[in-house]
């Protein structure tokens, strides 16, 4: 398994819509497991294949330490292919969230809490899950990605352009 680059914010690639994959294949689950790796170096819970850069509808997630429910011993890690959500709460919660291509920003960002999504699994098959609470975020907060939503989208202009100078800025004193 690889660590791969994160790509960060002000990348325009970030801001691009990733594609659908045909069928999750040996290839597609050794680029998870790469994916998952590069996550857990950067002490993340989600990572979209497009903050590695590339466009695919690919995601994983692990909560294991920071779950707020009871889940079964084998559900972590979460490998999922061309999610889609098919239900959502009307009930939005509040919460400041983090992002690994948005280093040293956080964002408070309203999510429905509680969501059901359909899925291509790690063996390629269809499956849907119903989430709820910090795992029903994680889960919005990665899809966000896969459709070129960021969490400085969610601030205002003047918010988001001060937010994204200082990314500019980080990335120009690690050159």
């Amino acid at each position: 398994m690889a660590i791969l680059p994160i790509v960060t914010a002000p990348s325009p690639i970030l801001k691009k819509k990733s594609l659908a994959i045909d069928l999750v294949d040996e290839q597609i689950r050794e680029f998870m497991h790469d994916m998952l790796k590069t996550m857990y170096e950067d002490k993340g819970v989600g990572l979209a294949a497009v903050q590695v850069g590339v466009l695919k509808r690919i995601l994983v997630v692990d909560l294991q330490n920071d779950d707020d429910n009871e889940r079964p011993k084998d559900f972590y890690p979460l490998f999922i292919a061309n999610p889609e959500i098919i239900e959502k709460s009307s009930e939005q919660v509040l919460a400041t969230e983090g992002c690994l291509s948005l280093p040293e920003q956080k964002v408070e960002v309203a999510r429905s809490n509680s969501i059901k999504i359909k899925f291509l699994n790690y063996n390629n098959n269809l499956q849907e899950l119903s989430l709820d609470g910090w795992l029903a975020r994680v889960i919005q907060h990665e899809m966000d990605h896969l459709d070129g939503k960021l969490l400085v989208d969610y601030l205002s202009s003047l918010k988001r352009n001060v937010a994204l100078r200082k990314l500019q800025k980080l990335k120009n004193l690690c050159l």
